[in-house]
This record gives structure tokens, C-alpha cells and sequence, in this order.
């Protein structure tokens, strides 16, 4: 009797023991539900976040970088603006620059006005038609002085008054001064080519330049007319009128009327 209850016991024992196993098996198997999936999904968060994480470190990185440039970079720029200065001052008084830009400004007119070698081959006096040079005009010299190239510089345009100065600046200014000496070498070769080097169409410009050359106060001077005032960087507009105003200011250019044309004369340093 005791032997059938042991025995009971015994496989009461392990039933239980079974069940609890089983229920262990079921908690693992939920616990672990999906677990190669999950495990791919955190690990690809994982290393994304690493990622970022290095990106922000590399943008903070640049962004200390750059503000300590700052500084360094505002001290070049103010040595660099001082150095401009310098230069532009100087370049007023290098006379072998101001030659070479005339030479290029002689061929380009030459070649706009259709005249080859017009200083070498004025005829005399003697040999001269009327209606091919009028008896008043000079012969060209050689070696005839080049229209003046009189830049500005950086004080002398600081030095105007802000409503005159308005928004020019120093680079526009003697663009314009390069502009008008081009202007007054062309009307220079015009008003000493013979008839026959000279276009119909510009012939009549010719003789009317001739006549203003002999004006009091223009004679022996080189000018131009408003008419020529055509750009590149020089034009009839706002910002012309005010570059006008400013070189008449400074000394650079003088204006006269002859008849019903606006002179404006160019002057040689002092």
C-alpha cells in the first residue's frame, strides 16, 4: 500500500515537473519572439545614431574652425583695402603705365575712325588741297603728346561730400577718365587725316571738330564733345552725369560751349 502511494507521488512529481518545463518553454519562446528581426532593426538604429552622432561633431568642428578664421580674415581684407590705396596713389604718378593704355586706346580709334598711319603722311603746306585740309590745322608733330590720363584717388574721392560722391567709386571714376581719353584721341586723328583717310560719313564731324579746335580756349587742348560720350564705361546717364560733376570738381575737366556743341576739355596735372 505504501509502494502504490510512493509510486503516485513519484509520478505526480514529475508531471509537474513536466508542466513547468513546459510553461518555461513558452515564456522563452515569447520572450524571444522575432529575435533575428530585432536584432537587425536595433543594430541598424544603433549604427544610424553613431552616424549622426558624427556628423554633429564634424558641423561643430567646421563651425569653430570658421569663427576662429573670422578674425584673421577681417585683418587681410582691411590690409588688402589699405594696399588698394597705395597702389591707386601710386599709379597716378607711373607715367610708363598711362603710355601704354594711350598706345591701345591710338589703335583702337585709329581702327574705329579708318585711318592708317595718318601722323606719318600729312602732306605740306604747299601740296595741300583746300577742300582735303583746311589752311588753319597744324600738321601733326611727331611724337604728338598723348591725351592726359589724370586718375583719381582713393582720398581725393573720399574727400567729396557724401551727396556728390553718392555710390560711385574709385574703379567706375577712372573708368570713365580711360573712356573720355579715348574720345579725345579720336577726335585728335579725325582733326589731322586728310580727306581721303577719312570716311564720308565722319567727314563732316571732321571739319566741325576742326573749327572747335581753333576756338579760344580749346586750341593746342585735347576734348571731346558730349555727342561722343557713348561708354563703355561713360554714358549720358545718372551715374555719368554725377562722374561729370565730380571730375569737374576735382580739377580733371573743364566745359565750354562752341555754337551749339558742349565741350568738355581735358586737364593736364598741375
Amino acid at each position: 500500500m505504501e509502494a502504490k502511494q510512493a509510486g503516485a507521488s513519484l509520478d505526480a512529481l514529475i508531471a509537474t515537473f513536466n508542466t513547468r518545463v513546459a510553461e518555461l518553454q513558452e515564456l522563452v519562446i515569447a520572450r524571444n519572439m522575432y529575435p533575428g528581426s530585432s536584432i537587425a532593426d536595433l543594430s541598424a538604429v544603433d549604427t544610424s545614431l553613431k552616424a549622426m552622432e558624427l556628423q554633429v561633431q564634424a558641423i561643430k568642428d567646421r563651425l569653430r574652425d570658421e569663427t576662429e578664421a573670422i578674425p584673421k580674415a577681417k585683418k587681410l581684407i582691411e590690409a588688402s583695402l589699405r594696399q588698394k590705396k597705395k597702389l591707386q596713389s601710386l599709379s597716378i604718378h607711373v607715367p610708363s603705365l598711362a603710355l601704354e593704355k594711350v598706345t591701345m586706346l591710338n589703335a583702337d580709334t585709329s581702327s574705329w575712325c579708318g585711318l592708317h598711319d595718318a601722323g606719318n603722311q600729312h602732306p605740306g603746306v604747299g601740296n595741300m588741297k583746300l577742300e582735303e585740309e583746311p589752311v588753319a590745322i597744324p600738321k601733326e608733330k611727331k611724337g604728338r603728346a598723348p591725351p592726359p590720363l589724370w586718375y583719381i584717388s582713393a582720398d581725393e574721392l573720399d574727400s567729396l561730400a557724401s551727396y556728390m560722391r553718392g555710390r560711385l567709386t574709385l574703379e567706375k571714376v577712372n573708368a570713365a577718365i580711360n573712356d573720355m581719353a579715348a574720345y579725345a584721341e579720336a577726335n585728335a586723328q579725325l582733326i589731322l587725316a586728310p580727306k581721303r583717310k577719312v570716311g564720308e560719313n565722319l567727314w563732316e564731324k571732321a571739319l566741325e571738330l576742326r573749327d572747335i579746335a581753333m576756338t579760344e580756349g580749346i586750341k593746342g587742348k585735347h576734348f571731346f564733345l558730349e555727342s561722343d560720350i557713348k561708354g563703355p564705361n561713360l554714358k549720358l546717364d545718372n551715374t555719368g552725369k554725377a562722374i561729370l560733376t565730380v571730375l569737374r570738381h576735382l580739377a580733371r575737366i573743364s566745359e565750354i560751349r562752341s555754337g551749339h556743341n558742349r565741350v568738355i576739355i581735358l586737364l593736364k596735372p598741375h
